[in-house]
């Protein structure tokens, strides 16, 4: 598959500390494996001259205090808490001044971000998505973007989860009801 450079993102979904490292509190080994093929990823777009995003998942302290139902702190335990270190991209992925750094609060990118405008701003059609976990802020957000009419292209084998089980459903959905699923070897940029 090749992208065009005028109207693609290489989009990198939350790949911090808090997911990617062995003293992160949601660590997880295949999210820490994703984090060398999302930097060929990156190094590969910029070479291009490819817009990169970069999401970062961050929670303040009193976001679920008043929580009706949607409380991640009790389905997952605190994590990537706002001003800790957990937050922090991995230090492989240090963003640039040109890249986007959006920084969320729920599953999904889009929600109540800038990221929809930036893109619209810069004439973006298509995503190409890495990141992790597979099955919840990756799937939310490459859904997020389908909904919106962006293209997203998830790169399987640049993409975290805590189990095999949870990738391979994330892609299957994908691919089946919203999305395209591709490999790094198949990713071009031009």
């Amino acid at each position: 598959m090749q992208f065009d450079t005028d109207s693609t993102a290489l989009v990198v979904v939350d790949l911090q500390n808090g997911f990617c490292h062995p003293d992160g509190s949601l660590y997880a080994p295949q999210s820490e494996a994703a984090v060398e093929r999302a930097a060929e990823l990156v190094e590969r777009a910029r070479d291009a001259g490819e817009r990169v995003v970069f999401t970062r998942d961050v929670h303040p302290p009193e976001q679920f205090d008043d929580a009706h139902y949607y409380d991640e702190f009790d389905r997952w335990g605190e994590h990537v808490v706002e001003g800790t270190w957990e937050t922090e991209l991995v230090e492989d992925l240090a963003p640039t001044e040109d890249d986007l750094v959006v920084e969320k609060h729920t599953y999904d990118a889009f929600y109540q971000t800038q990221l929809e405008g930036w893109l619209d701003a810069h004439g973006i059609d298509d995503l190409v998505v890495c990141g992790t976990l597979a099955n919840v802020c990756v799937l939310h957000t490459a859904s997020s973007a389908a909904l919106r009419d962006f293209r997203p292209v998830l790169v399987e084998d640049a993409i975290g989860a805590i189990e095999d089980a949870h990738r391979e459903y994330a892609l299957e959905h994908a691919d089946w009801l919203f999305g395209e699923v591709t490999t790094m070897d198949d990713v071009s940029f031009a």
